[in-house]
């Protein structure tokens, strides 16, 4: 379990939790597994806004605890306290945006990031509380285990750059998606995530659909927590 935090400027603090495969199956789908919410209670005591992710680019806005929960969506943004939004990932990136007093989590993988996602969380967090002023980005698919097709893999590179384009540890085409999230992130004008929170989904330690076919889902969680005063 990976954990980060960044101070708002009005005194509260964004806390992130991102999860390995040691910390449980957060995978959302019917019916839910019995003990999903002790595991995210465990986590932080409060109702979650979780998603019904399709690789798109809609971004809910929360008012309050658990709203928009089970929504179709690949992003949540709160400005209030005791509110956590979270995503779920095995290989895409998830991605955790703080403005001056508020936080968005975004699912970010090649098809989301080509449809706008973390340009659209940009956008609502700057909406409604200022531009991003850090950024962190959780466990992911590098390009050393992630072998990418000629077709897909061109069309990135014509709307991203060439700098998208990586090579797997045999030698083949591979998708940098780290590489992808933070170009984007740059050119949002978003403080670029630090480094040494990332982690490739290859590694046992975390799930993988690509590398080993995986059902199981890492959560990323953040929250707003309020200040001690």
């Amino acid at each position: 379990m990976q954990r980060w935090s960044h101070a708002l400027t009005d005194g509260r603090t964004v806390r992130v939790v991102a999860t390995a495969a040691a910390d449980g199956d957060f995978f959302v789908g019917e019916p839910a597994p019995a003990d999903l919410e002790r595991r995210r209670r465990s986590i932080v005591d409060a109702p979650w806004t979780w998603l019904r992710q399709v690789h798109g680019s809609d971004v809910v806005h929360v008012g309050e605890p658990g709203e928009h929960a089970g929504a179709t969506a690949d992003g949540a943004m709160t400005t209030v306290s005791n509110a956590p939004i979270a995503v779920t990932t095995a290989d895409c990136a998830p991605v955790v945006l703080v403005g001056a007093a508020g936080v968005s989590v975004l699912h970010a993988g090649w098809r989301g990031a080509a449809a706008g996602i973390i340009g659209r969380g940009v956008e609502l967090l700057s909406a409604n509380c200022g531009a991003p002023i850090a950024s962190f980005v959780g466990p992911c698919i590098t390009p050393s285990a992630y072998e990418f097709g000629d077709e897909d893999l061109d069309a990135l590179i014509e709307s991203f750059g060439p700098a998208v384009e990586s090579r797997t540890v045999s030698g083949q085409r591979a998708l940098d998606m780290p590489g992808m999230v933070r170009l984007v992130l740059d050119r949002s004008g978003c403080p670029a995530p630090d480094p040494t929170t990332l982690a490739c989904t290859s590694d046992p330690a975390f799930f993988s659909h690509r590398t080993r076919g995986d059902r199981g889902r890492q959560t990323t969680v953040a929250w707003i927590e309020a200040s001690a005063s």
